[in-house]
């Protein structure tokens, strides 16, 4: 079966630029557990990147939710593509934007972009687990944990190793979507992964130690969204 991993895009190329080391070393690990039989779906986003192009946008032109979406979308199209080079021959040879369409291979790697406007590509990781059976996704973002309250502004921020879907929807994520919303977890990937009763990890991405051990069904440094009521 597949594992799936919603891979920010902020982790492939943050604000100052690829981190080729980290790349590499990401590359290597994900090789290795694919060469003890493991199976990956990597799903990018566009990240910082695609935060840069919807305020250029919006400071040029009006647009709508769904066009600064679009425009997005496009971003995790490119960063997708930038990855599945990466990866060669290990994966399957296009990236992949219909999330419930299962795809007919016998690689071992596919990777996958955003789909469609109103989500973000959280949403399309949730779909892929429900398209190929998995019951659980990892989130690599940008953060260690996720906080009852934004730790750059509040310093008796809690982390939160540990949360139920009702509880991390109505006090962490809220319902509602937003081009380039930057939460832990999208709204709607949230309520959908709810609906199918899936567990989702978050952690910092670029700590492939933690990554590893979360992998591996280990305990790691992160939070885990619908293990508990």
């Amino acid at each position: 079966m597949y594992k799936i991993l919603s891979v920010g895009g902020s982790i492939v190329i943050p604000k100052t630029g690829f981190n080729v080391p980290f790349l590499k070393k990401f590359k290597a690990m994900i090789l290795r557990r694919v060469s003890q039989g493991e199976k990956f779906i990597l799903v990018i986003g566009g990240g910082a990147t695609a935060r840069l192009y919807q305020a250029g946008a919006q400071k040029t032109s009006k647009l709508s939710n769904d066009e600064l979406d679009e425009l997005g979308i496009y971003t995790t199209v490119l960063n997708a593509q930038f990855v599945r080079y990466m990866f060669k021959d290990f994966a399957y040879n296009e990236v992949v934007s219909n999330p419930t369409k299962k795809i007919k291979t016998d690689k071992a790697i596919i990777i996958a972009s955003g789909w469609k406007p109103g989500c973000s590509t959280d949403y399309d990781a949730v779909l892929l687990a429900k398209t190929y059976g998995a019951k659980e996704v990892l989130n690599l973002s940008n953060i260690e944990y996720v906080y009852d309250k934004d730790p750059a502004k509040f310093k008796n921020a809690k982390k939160i190793e540990e949360i139920g879907w009702e509880a991390f929807r109505r006090d962490i994520v809220g319902d509602k979507w937003v081009a380039g919303n930057n939460a832990p977890f999208d709204p709607i990937a949230s309520r959908e992964a709810q609906k199918l009763g899936l567990v989702v990890s978050i952690l910092k991405g670029s700590d492939l130690a933690e990554v590893q051990k979360a992998l591996s069904g280990k305990k790691f440094r992160g939070t885990v969204v619908g293990k508990t009521l």
